[in-house]
């Protein structure tokens, strides 16, 4: 499989504030396009070009069209990975039906590695979005196994639930991002302090 593009994505806060918010992986980052959090602005995926132009920035050699088949089976898939976040998050293992749509679409051709420099192209010159599909069902099939699903975590900020993968060394990532709910939590800390 191609390795997609960096993590993260700018979010549109309820009040206008613009602000990174890196998930920790692409699949989460789908998730985000629509199916979690609580601002209808987040919601991408109003055509299958909107699903075309978002698999094009994040997998490398993407086919730029997408169907409406397509585009309902991402937001079928987009749903399930959300769902199976929230529980994660909650120390919670997917529901059976959400493990098995992930099955489904982890079991279908991913995006084929190539290596640069031939003369020849073999098979298609470009991905289709029901492999990136596949590649996004296959990494969250990493996600959620036992042994790595304590990393995938709720913002510590009393007022945020955004959810995210904590790829820390350390593993010990408490903010959606410093920036908004981490610097936050600084200030107050700073002001009680302060009194």
């Amino acid at each position: 499989m191609q390795s997609p593009k960096p993590t993260g994505q700018w979010f549109r806060s309820s009040d206008g504030h613009q602000w990174w918010f890196d998930s920790g992986a692409v699949s989460l980052d789908f998730a985000y396009t629509g199916a979690m959090g609580d601002n209808p602005a987040w919601e991408i995926l109003h055509t299958p070009d909107d699903l075309a132009a978002w698999l094009e920035g994040r997998f490398p050699g993407v086919h730029t069209e997408a169907s409406e088949r397509d585009l309902s089976d991402g937001v079928a898939l987009r749903a399930v990975i959300a769902r199976s976040a929230f529980a994660a998050s909650r120390g919670e293992g997917p529901a059976a039906a959400d493990v098995d749509v992930i099955n489904l679409f982890a079991a279908t051709p991913d995006i084929p590695p190539t290596l640069a420099g031939g003369t020849r192209q073999a098979g298609r010159a470009n991905a289709r979005a029901g492999q990136a599909l596949s590649a996004m069902a296959r990494e969250a099939v990493e996600l959620f196994a036992p042994e790595r699903q304590e990393r995938i975590r709720e913002c510590a900020a009393d007022d945020c639930g955004l959810v995210f993968y904590d790829e820390s060394r350390s593993n010990n990532r408490r903010w959606c991002s410093m920036k908004r709910c981490g610097n936050r939590a600084k200030v107050r800390t700073h002001r009680a302090n302060a009194r």
